[in-house]
């Protein structure tokens, strides 16, 4: 069984180039505020379906707010059967930053 990656804004916005998907595990709220553009919010009640339905092999990208949670959240995915899972370190507020053109919103709260 493999181990999770730490990679930066750079390495993932090249790997989402690649079609990698990328998930959120920030709160409901945060996440309608501002995520990467065509991120999936993942929570508690969403994440069966989503192991459900997803290609294990296929590049996944976990973010959270500061790249702390994400690692664990990445290392609980590998252990579901994800083979190629990704934690982008400095989370979701180091994307922003970097990568503002690449942020969406909510518009419904």
């Amino acid at each position: 069984m493999t181990d999770f990656k730490r990679i930066s804004p750079e390495q993932a916005q090249a790997l989402r180039d690649q079609g990698g998907v990328v998930v959120d595990i920030r709160d409901a709220h945060s996440y309608a505020n501002g995520h990467i553009t065509g991120s999936t919010h993942l929570d508690n009640q969403s994440l069966p379906d989503f192991i459900a339905a997803a290609d294990l092999d296929h590049p996944l990208i976990v973010t959270c707010y500061h790249g702390n949670s994400s690692q664990s959240a990445a290392a609980y995915l590998i252990h579901q059967g994800f083979s190629d899972v990704y934690s982008l370190d400095g989370g979701f507020e180091l994307w922003h930053q970097t990568f503002p053109q690449h942020v969406d919103r909510d518009d419904q709260q």
